[in-house]
């Protein structure tokens, strides 16, 4: 027979083996005995989670002297619990801020300024500048067809050690009266174009503090340099400074921090609500003004 055909025959031969109860072990389980199967989940279950902004503080932001909104925003941070300090979480955090929003001025939308927190004072944040780029919008708007785009970019280290690297960006324009649709320049003037761009910032950014890097970087003056130096290789428009990256800090000083937020914002005092009496005059002066009568 086949084996097929002997296996058949062969149970039928033994009804006795059908009809045998199954082992305990393959008999259904009983209800009730596994209770983490009926609940759904682990051992234990998950805990109830409340509400996490309940555990957490608002501090203000200070934004460095050279911008003229110094109270510049509000950021959230976890409070002191166990080892986990509040003002250590918050040092090193990196914010961008709008220009327009810094200075109140619309016309500087197009530029973001990246702000690093330094110190926490209170419920201040104490920041330091740490970068600037365009919008993309701003960056879209200046690229067009018939043109050549230049960019060069350069490591500069200003005069109080910080390592920054600038990149600028700036596009061939048509003379005046041009007939031609485009307005190219050849490669080896590209090149003379890019070393005058790089010797330019190294010179605008290496003479420098960085606060009055800052300064420069805001009116786009560095921009206006290079275009005015360039007219002998090829006339250019629209030469920015696109993005401004620090590589490298100088080892941490609060009085230096202190001095970029030094004018006191808030603190300025309040006016005298009398005047001062003439005949109140301090030592020093009252010495001068003898010396200049016995002369």
């Amino acid at each position: 027979l086949p084996i097929s055909q002997a296996i058949v025959v062969r149970i039928r031969s033994n009804p006795e083996r059908r009809s045998s109860p199954a082992p305990a072990y393959q008999q259904a389980m009983a209800v009730g005995k596994n209770k983490r199967l009926t609940k759904g989940g682990k051992k234990g279950g998950k805990k109830k989670m409340g509400d996490p902004f309940l555990k957490k503080e608002w501090y203000d932001i200070k934004a460095p002297s050279m911008f003229g909104v110094r109270q510049c925003g509000k950021t959230l941070v976890s409070r002191t619990q166990g080892t986990k300090i509040a003002t250590e979480e918050l040092k090193g955090r990196v914010l961008e801020v709008n220009l327009a929003d810094l200075n109140n001025d619309e016309d500087q939308a197009s530029k973001k300024i990246r702000l690093c927190i330094e110190e926490v004072q209170g419920r201040n944040c104490l920041t330091d500048f740490h970068g600037m780029t365009l919008t993309r919008d701003k960056i879209c708007s200046l690229i067009k067809k018939w043109h050549t785009l230049i960019e060069a970019n350069v490591d500069v280290k200003t005069t109080d050690n910080y390592v920054v690297r600038m990149f600028a960006i700036g596009f061939t324009k048509k003379m005046p009266d041009q007939v031609a649709s485009s307005c190219y320049a050849q490669t080896a003037q590209i090149r003379k174009i890019r070393k005058k761009m790089t010797d330019i910032m190294t010179a605008e950014a290496g003479k420098v503090q960085l606060r009055e890097l800052v300064k420069k970087l805001i009116p786009e003056s560095i921009g206006k340099e290079i275009e005015k130096q360039t007219q002998g290789i090829f006339p250019l428009k629209d030469c920015l400074i696109r993005k401004v990256k620090i590589l490298k800090k100088p080892k941490f000083d609060i009085t230096k921090l202190m001095e970029l937020h030094g004018d006191g914002g808030d603190d300025a005092g309040v006016d005298m609500l009398r005047p001062e009496d003439e005949a109140a005059v301090n030592t020093l002066t009252a010495d001068v003004q003898a010396a200049q009568e016995d002369e």
